[in-house]
């Protein structure tokens, strides 16, 4: 059993994320003994994905709904749906910067206007 100390530790995260990730229910209550909070393992799992689902650009919101551990009704398969095609323009457009930078670093006298240009050209590949 983990105190909720060594659950932020490892995980990266304050104490105060972790008791707010109850509160809204990302994260379930924990057994307590004493008063204090004892976490299993699985907690570290649980703020594995939150974290990263973060850093994906989703809100807690979003997790919650998404990460619930219950089957999905048609509103959430839905929203998972719209959240992947989300994911695929961001893709999209990381990829597109990235051939960019690659341009950049090929020519190394790129200007804005280059830039443009590059980005117009590509624009008209895809289509």
């Amino acid at each position: 059993m983990l105190k909720i100390g060594e659950v932020a530790k490892s995980a990266g995260v304050r104490t105060s994320a972790i008791r707010y990730y109850e509160q809204i229910g990302l994260l379930p209550s924990p057994r307590r003994t004493g008063g204090r909070r004892q976490y299993t393992d699985d907690v570290l799992l649980r703020l594995r994905v939150i974290r990263f689902a973060q850093e994906c650009g989703f809100t807690l919101g979003e997790i919650r709904a998404l990460f619930a551990g219950r089957r999905y009704s048609a509103r959430l398969q839905q929203h998972a749906r719209d959240k992947i095609a989300e994911l695929e323009g961001v893709i999209g457009r990381a990829r597109g910067m990235q051939s960019l930078l690659r341009g950049a670093l090929r020519c190394k006298c790129l200007t804005l206007e280059d830039c443009g240009r590059l980005l117009r050209q590509a624009g008209r590949r895809s289509t």
